[in-house]
């Protein structure tokens, strides 16, 4: 019996894998390795190269390797991309998962956990966001995430299948014992662009905006370390594994860091001063988006162990120097 994380050999997924081992389980990761990478995936791990929408090749690794649950990360996660190639998005984020899904119900493959996302909510105001908050994406990446949501729910009233659905706010931070992180090039996330500015791989970083209606001007997010992030996919893989119900949290802290805070963060912790260049506004940016994560904690008793800024941002740092070290050794 195993457990199938497709993009297993990406940031959240390489994660995701540490900690289903660490529990005990066996693990198969499926991953066309375009942006993930055969080192992040422990060489006690099989891993299959290939697509999660290749449906002869998925239902060859359920039967051959007995899956019993999957944990779907695979997919393109760019908003800008996304409105840039709406149609790619759309058949690698929705119809490939799609195609995962119907291999899954036809294999008799009953539990399934999908990486979704904060985007499916859209501009929400500043009040924190809870799980009934109307769903109104702003991008192809958003719509192609809640259109999975909606096949899912569809699936799980039709088939003797059920679901959890993930809905992260914005993931930071590096494995603790600095094993995996955030290795994708030219990533958008800002810690990651943060520290790279901070080490010299970057002349400078931009701050996009400073007329929000928030405390500084800047837009204020809710960063979740990846490794509760991970945790919380482990409380969801034990709540189906007991017979629960299919259902969808919210995946943060309920706090908030504005930008300029997450620079001030990243100065501090590295004693480093770097250059950060005002830019305008980017269409669409939320001034604040933050989660309401009371439901996930309440019904799956999930806890952060790692909701501490500068701890993530002395972590992403951390992996930015190991990230370094392993492409020079490469």
């Amino acid at each position: 019996m195993s457990i199938l994380v497709t993009g297993g050999a990406g940031y959240i997924g390489s994660h995701m894998v540490l900690e289903l081992l660490e529990a005990g389980e066996t693990v198969v990761v499926l991953d066309n390795l375009t942006t993930g990478f055969r080192w992040a995936v422990p060489a006690n791990v099989t891993l299959v190269i290939g697509d999660c929408g290749d449906q002869d090749l998925v239902r060859t690794v359920i039967r051959r390797h007995g899956v019993t649950a999957i944990i779907h990360f695979a997919g393109s996660i760019v908003v800008p991309d996304s409105v840039a190639d709406p149609l790619g998005y759309y058949a690698n984020n929705t119809v490939k998962s799609r195609a995962l899904i119907e291999v899954a119900v036809a294999t008799g493959v009953k539990n399934f956990i999908f990486s979704s996302t904060a985007a499916v909510y859209g501009m929400t105001g500043d009040a924190p966001i809870d799980e009934e908050t109307p769903l109104k994406p702003m991008s192809p990446y958003g719509s192609s995430k809640l259109m999975t949501e909606i096949m899912l729910a569809d699936t799980a009233r039709a088939h003797n299948f059920r679901y959890v659905a993930l809905r992260y706010f914005n993931v930071a931070g590096a494995d603790p014992q600095g094993r995996v992180g955030q290795s994708t090039p030219r990533a958008t996330h800002l810690i990651k662009v943060t520290c790279e500015t901070a080490l010299g791989q970057r002349s400078h970083m931009e701050v996009f905006g400073t007329d929000y209606p928030t405390a500084d001007g800047t837009c204020v997010r809710d960063y979740i370390h990846v490794k509760d992030l991970a945790r919380a996919h482990m409380s969801a893989l034990a709540h189906l594994k007991a017979g629960g119900k299919s259902d969808v949290f919210n995946c943060g802290y309920g706090k908030g860091y504005s930008v300029l805070q997450v620079i001030e963060a990243v100065k501090r912790t590295s004693n480093r001063e770097f250059a950060v260049k005002v830019s305008p506004r980017r269409p669409g940016d939320p001034a604040a988006v933050v989660a309401a994560p009371a439901k996930i904690m309440r019904e799956l008793g999930w806890q952060p162990e790692h909701a501490d800024l500068d701890q993530i941002v002395t972590q992403a740092m951390a992996w930015e120097r190991r990230l370094a070290e392993i492409k020079k050794a490469s």
